[in-house]
């Protein structure tokens, strides 16, 4: 049997809707620009019949009049963190209700990073927003000389420049502390995750600087290495190792704290919350579930994400703006089940 050939789909063109109107092709293209000089009767003509005909304008061929793509590129290489996906799943829903478009590279490794950054800039982005991934200051200098500043989410760059949107993990890991020592809690431990990125080093500069203000030994670090589960549950295995006492722990982030305290369960036939306390950071879907019950300390997302995409437009319309980080207090700690209740604090623990 003979197959029918398809028939073949042509995209409708600007020039073809300025026809079937009898309209200029600059008419056409000026409805299409919000703040462009136009009768608004005509505008929802042609608004309306665009629609009827499936037109679209082509972002590409708009960049080329307004010097800007509308392109924001985002990079991230920490998809093994689940904190990573839940905030890419909301920034990339907030920065497309504003009219921007987003795109994604991965840079699996590190030194991939500045890999990404060449792909993205080909696409001529406005600007980028950096998650959870190291930046070479060539890489960063590559990009502002392009016209595409970045945005640091979550993380400051090393030298400290740049523009950042963080949470004030110092306050965070004042406060578990607070929380762990109020609880009677006397023996500290921070269990530490890639020690130079911004974040690990302010929550536990804050965490050890906190317990050393009232009164305890400095908390003992163990380098768990990565922002994994996996790194956690090794990290919890190392406590073996110790021969020293801890009751408290407070762990860089949730999906190592998860992993801590399955280790020493499993491999230690330790129990939390009764042999050790544990608090994880951020307070990722996971924590809250019935299987784990983890005592976190939120990051105030909502206003991480809103100040992130009004930097964005503001920088959408001016790139030369002067660098600036914004640090934003985590939320008040809540409390799950692999902490010991207040109570404990009025038991006569020592």
């Amino acid at each position: 049997m003979r197959q029918r050939k398809k028939p073949e789909i042509r995209r409708v063109t600007v020039k073809d809707l300025a026809k079937d109107l009898g309209m200029s092709v600059s008419t056409i293209s000026r409805a299409f620009y919000p703040d462009a000089v136009i009768a608004e009767p005509t505008r929802r003509i042609v608004l309306k019949r665009a629609a009827e005909l499936g037109y679209r304008p082509n972002p590409f061929a708009q960049s080329l009049i307004t010097k800007r793509t509308q392109i924001v590129g985002v990079v991230v290489s920490d998809l093994t963190n689940p904190f990573y996906p839940e905030v890419m799943t909301e920034l990339v829903a907030r920065l497309q209700a504003v009219g921007m478009n987003v795109m994604l590279a991965v840079a699996n490794e590190p030194e991939k990073t500045d890999e990404a950054v060449e792909l993205l800039l080909s696409y001529q982005p406005d600007l980028l927003v950096v998650l959870a991934v190291p930046l070479s200051s060539h890489a960063r200098d590559k990009c502002e000389q392009g016209g595409a500043p970045c945005i640091f989410f979550n993380r400051l760059s090393a030298d400290g420049l740049g523009f950042g949107i963080t949470c004030d993990n110092i306050i965070g890991g004042r406060q578990a502390a607070d929380f762990l020592i109020d609880t009677g809690h006397r023996h500290l431990l921070y269990v530490s995750a890639f020690p130079d990125a911004s974040t690990n080093a302010e929550r536990l500069s804050g965490f050890c600087k906190r317990a050393q203000e009232r009164g305890l030994a400095r908390p003992i670090i163990l380098d768990a290495g990565f922002f994994t589960y996996e790194a956690g549950y090794d990290a919890g295995l190392k406590m073996a190792g110790l021969n020293q006492t801890v009751d408290g722990v407070f762990c860089a982030n949730d999906i190592v704290a998860i992993g801590f305290i399955e280790g020493i369960q499993e491999g230690l036939g330790l129990r939390v919350p009764e042999d050790l306390s544990v608090v994880g950071f951020d307070d990722i879907t996971m924590a809250g579930w019935p299987s784990h019950k983890l005592t976190t300390i939120p990051q105030p997302l909502g206003e991480m994400m809103d100040a992130t995409v009004s930097l964005a437009l503001e920088l959408a319309q001016d790139p030369s703006l002067a660098t600036r980080t914004r640090r934003f207090a985590p939320l008040p700690l809540i409390e799950r089940g692999t902490t010991r209740s207040r109570s404990y604090a009025t038991g006569g623990a020592t």
